[in-house]
């Protein structure tokens, strides 16, 4: 099977969700299990993790990027070989996804940096897929021409 472009940025994002969602998981069974999360570069996770920007409507926010992760990963490993499927609206709805994930994770960056003045790197290796699967889906979008 020859893939086009069209096809290798789809896989693109389909890793890209697939690690987000293994970032995530790995922060949800440390904060479930009360296991202190360790930082690969020596930042504060656990103290990051457990703050009070860690949770929306009193929900852990790394389940809400299991759930982001896992559909779009899911989704788009799907697309692959359907390549048909991408409708306007679809690929309106996909792009108003990212960008509010790119949006949230551009939120919790800052208040990283200048509100808990901590850093968690597993939170920053989620934001940088985020980021990146935003220029990958907006890179794609053409105003209802997707990939």
């Amino acid at each position: 099977m020859v893939f086009s472009n069209d096809s290798f940025i789809r896989m693109m994002i389909f890793v890209l969700g697939l690690c987000g969602f293994l970032v995530a998981r790995h922060i949800y069974k440390h904060k479930k299990a009360n296991k202190p999360l360790v930082c690969p570069v020596g930042f504060d996770c656990s103290f990051v993790v457990h703050s009070n920007y860690s949770e929306f409507m009193h929900i852990p926010l790394e389940i809400f990027g299991m759930f982001y992760y896992a559909f779009l990963s899911l989704f788009y490993l799907y697309s692959v070989f359907f390549l048909e499927i991408m409708s306007i609206l679809l690929s309106s709805f996909l792009m108003l996804v990212s960008f509010s994930a790119f949006s949230l994770s551009m939120y919790l960056l800052f208040v990283q940096i200048f509100i808990l003045k901590k850093g968690c790197s597993w939170c920053i290796i989620s934001s940088i897929i985020s980021v990146l699967i935003f220029i990958l889906i907006a890179f794609s979008y053409d105003f209802g021409v997707i990939i």
